[in-house]
């Protein structure tokens, strides 16, 4: 599963807001959606970089539930 927790902590780190986000012309329902958990798009991903000045990985990760599950049972 694709996680979105590191956008949140980038823009914290960056104090960038939403607000200031839809101000640099991203969509304020691409960001809800994000918040979601749902999945975007890689031109997406490509303008959040460029707005944050920020790599793919600070955006984004990949989180393995099966691997969670597992640790959760032992």
């Amino acid at each position: 599963m694709i996680s979105f927790t590191p956008l949140f902590k980038t823009m914290k780190e960056k104090n960038i807001s939403s607000y200031k986000l839809e101000k640099l012309g991203f969509s304020r329902a691409t960001y809800y959606s994000i918040q979601q958990g749902n999945s975007i798009s890689t031109n997406t991903v490509n303008q959040l970089c460029k707005l944050l000045k920020c790599e793919v990985s600070d955006i984004m990760e990949f989180v393995d539930e099966d691997e969670k599950k597992e640790q959760k049972t032992e």
